[in-house]
């Protein structure tokens, strides 16, 4: 599962990290909704919001839908057609949605069919290896180029900073019964495990299924685009790109990360294993 992550750019160096190129080719960057609620942070868990990148199509019908938009969504999806007065009293953990069963669940299936396909960003995730002495915590990111944190002056064209990971995930949007703001969620898709990151997940190997279950990662910008473009990419088709990818390095980091409440650059700072705290 993915349970924990960090998403540490500041709202402008983000927008620049998500540049791509539209069906006409321009150089764009994709406009925040709601740019104001966006907080960065070195920790976030589920229940708190976090950046997500959508069609623009999905809040305006006559958009071009290639061009994206970047948006605060709150993790742990409700479903649209959730009738109690609270979203918090929903019986079950949204915060991911397992691969193999998203197109039967009914949390997922109907958002999934309608197209309310996102990509959720983040610097990397954490993940917790179980040892005799207790767990071990991991930062699990993208490979970086030597120079990376070091090149986000303003107005570069090009994005030279922190490679962030896209993860596939599905959102939907509630309307308390009562009327009232439309709440925008999202789940993370998980997959099996990939081999370089197995050893971490000290669980149990499911018969026939592998090892339970990392996020979902879409590697380049064109799995990002047929991952977000709904109105050219059936679902059948997109959900092809729902694969565990080996493009993914790692590092311990510090317990202090454990603590939810703990929101500094300590939380993916490396760690050497065995060394006094």
């Amino acid at each position: 599962m993915c349970g924990r992550t960090a998403c540490s750019l500041a709202a402008d160096n983000l927008r620049r990290a998500c540049a791509y190129r539209d069906r006409r080719g321009r150089h764009r960057q994709p406009e925040w909704v709601r740019q104001e609620r966006y907080q960065p942070s070195y920790n976030k868990g589920p229940q708190s919001s976090g950046p997500v990148l959508l069609s623009r199509r999905h809040l305006q019908q006559d958009a071009d839908s290639s061009e994206r938009v970047l948006m605060d969504m709150r993790w742990g999806l409700v479903p649209s057609w959730f009738k109690q007065d609270n979203p918090s009293k929903l019986q079950f953990n949204t915060s991911n949605c397992r691969s193999d069963t998203m197109l039967s669940k009914s949390s997922y299936k109907g958002a999934l069919l309608k197209g309310k396909r996102c990509v959720v960003l983040a610097d990397g995730f954490y993940e917790w290896q179980q040892q005799s002495g207790g767990k071990q915590p991991y930062f699990i990111y993208f490979p970086q180029s030597k120079d990376a944190t070091d090149k986000e002056t303003e107005g570069d064209e090009e994005w030279k900073g922190w490679r962030l990971l896209t993860m596939a995930g599905i959102f939907d949007c509630w309307e308390p019964p009562g009327g009232g703001e439309m709440l925008y969620t999202y789940t993370i898709i998980t997959v099996d495990a990939s081999k370089d990151v197995s050893f971490i997940h000290h669980r149990q190997v499911r018969a026939g299924k592998g090892v339970a279950g990392m996020p979902a990662i879409l590697d380049g910008d064109e799995a990002i685009r047929k991952w977000l473009d709904f109105a050219e990419v059936p679902t059948q088709e997109a959900v092809k790109l729902i694969q565990p990818t080996e493009n993914i390095v790692f590092h311990p980091v510090s317990t202090f990360v454990n603590n939810i409440r703990n929101n500094t650059p300590e939380c993916v700072a490396p760690v050497e294993l065995g060394a006094k705290k």
